[in-house]
């Protein structure tokens, strides 16, 4: 089998669904899997095997002896160390992973279980908690699709958690979308409280990807809100009624046009707010359809949108800023001026991710690919986060094929324009399904937490090499104080001030 049968047999996959059972398990392309037994034709992203079928890492060396491709070992070596892994009992998906709040992550399994995991103080140490939180409302035979949460916008207070699930009765799979909301004073951050105040919606669509996003009114205002893609090729969104103390369902078209007639089920969004009151907004869709808007918040009113097609189904987009020097010339970096570009992180099940630069200005006329991140299967998904704390955003990519990739960009030097290099990669146990990157210790230094399909992983970095970076920039930042001509002694300060 060769890239080009895999590809069609993606397509094969996805315009014959009722063939997907037999085809599926010889490809491992994502793990496509039928959301309702009363909807074949629906598939949601779901990484998993059969028990009888050879592990993910037969597959991996399969397919890589099959490409006559391995990726070859970056230079640099992984800054993470693992500090905990909690063993869950069935796997997510890749919708399954969520922050809630400042220092918890809500992980959401296929079986109906949402556990909670943070660090707690117990016997004068920092220990790893994972708790399973009992939210009403979701049947024991239940499946998980889709979970979310996110604080309310100032001057409310409270957080939000949305929980998609399936309710399989045997002759009928239903689809519901739980809210979970509490308006007692004292109460709006107790996520038991909050897990026993419900608002129950039952939806005519298979849910695929809940997304959180804030609404930019007039005079300041800002709301958040739900977005919800569905097998119905359309957006959902879900606002809060603070009056009756509940969310409603709202035409989308009214807050986001740009998420309007859509080509495919959507499984992958991203929106990131931009200057001048405007935002950018990109969606990837089942049958490989990427679209990019910019679009003026006020109105709200597109001002360009753009569409691409790839060769297979998008599993992230991602928007993010990225500092570009440039060209002139001076050769110290820290000397050149620098401008800011907005970019679009694009993966899909097959083919290399690639990021569109200066989308604001270019559209997607200018992309750059990410070589090799078709080498270790699917990319199931990704981040961006600033790893060495050089204030640039490093691309993370979670794939099927067990991996974390690390990409970092490199500055356009004289001819050579910007790229990104691979600059190392850590393998696990199973496939990658979710990454998040936030604080849980409290101790100001971020955790990064991996969602696979055996468990959650996180890791935290190490503090050798961050005190060596800390200590090596003091030395720095004193070196340029004390060589810098517009300095003067303090006792010299202190006796002009004094003769004044």
């Amino acid at each position: 089998m060769f890239v080009g049968d895999r590809r069609c047999v993606a397509r094969h996959v996805l315009t014959n669904a009722s063939d997907w059972s037999q085809e599926l398990p010889r490809i491992r392309l994502v793990g496509f899997h039928s959301a309702t037994s009363s909807n074949p034709d629906v598939l949601y992203l779901r990484s998993s095997w059969k028990k009888s079928e050879s592990k993910p890492a037969d597959t991996l060396c399969m397919r890589s002896g099959l490409l006559g491709i391995m990726l070859a070992d970056a230079e640099g070596s992984c800054p993470f160390v693992e500090d905990s892994f909690s063993r869950f009992p069935s796997q997510s998906n890749i919708y399954g992973l969520c922050q809630a709040g400042e220092d918890a992550l809500l992980a959401a399994t296929l079986k109906g279980k949402v556990v909670c995991f943070r660090y707690q103080d117990l016997q004068r140490k920092i220990r790893p908690v994972a708790k399973e939180v009992q939210f009403t409302y979701i049947p024991v035979d239940a499946e998980i699709v889709s979970i979310d949460a996110f604080n309310k916008s100032a001057p409310n207070r409270g957080l939000v958690v949305g929980i998609t699930f399936i309710k399989d009765s045997g002759d009928k799979a239903t689809p519901f979308l739980n809210i979970y909301c509490e308006y007692e004073p004292g109460s709006e951050f107790n996520l038991e409280s909050i897990a026993q105040s419900c608002l129950n919606l039952e939806l005519q669509f298979t849910p695929f990807q809940l997304y959180h996003t804030e609404l930019q009114y007039e005079g300041g205002h800002r709301e958040t809100v739900f977005l919800l893609s569905g097998h119905d090729q359309r957006i959902h969104l879900y606002k809060e009624n603070a009056s009756l103390h509940q969310f409603e369902e709202q035409p989308v078209e009214r807050f986001f046009p740009e998420l309007k007639d859509l080509p495919s089920n959507v499984l992958w969004m991203n929106i990131l707010s931009i200057d001048g009151g405007r935002r950018l907004t990109a969606f990837g869709c089942q049958n490989g359809c990427v679209g990019l808007a910019l679009v003026n918040q006020r109105g709200p009113e597109i001002l360009q949108s753009w569409r691409l097609q790839q060769d297979s189904p998008i599993s992230t987009v991602l928007l993010f800023p990225l500092k570009v020097a440039v060209q002139n010339t001076n050769t110290d970096e820290d000397q050149r001026d620098h401008v800011m570009e907005y970019n679009l992180l694009v993966s899909s099940t097959i083919e290399m991710a690639v990021v569109y630069r200066d989308v604001e200005r270019c559209g997607v006329s200018r992309p750059v690919c990410l070589a090799g991140s078709d080498q270790c299967d699917a990319v199931l998904c990704a981040l961006l986060i600033d790893l060495d704390f050089d204030g640039q955003l490093e691309v993370l990519l979670g794939t099927y094929g067990l991996d974390l990739l690390c990409y970092k960009f490199q500055q356009p030097t004289g001819s050579t324009e910007g790229r990104f290099q691979l600059m190392w990669r850590r393998s696990f146990k199973s496939p990658l399904l979710s990454i998040i990157y936030l604080d849980l210790t409290g101790d100001g230094l971020k955790e990064l937490a991996i969602l696979t399909i055996k468990g959650l992983h996180i890791l935290q970095h190490s503090l050798n090499s961050t005190t060596d970076l800390v200590l090596q920039r003091l030395a720095n930042r004193v070196a340029k104080l004390s060589t810098s001509p517009d300095l003067q002694p303090i006792t010299k300060q202190d006796t002009e001030h004094t003769e004044q």
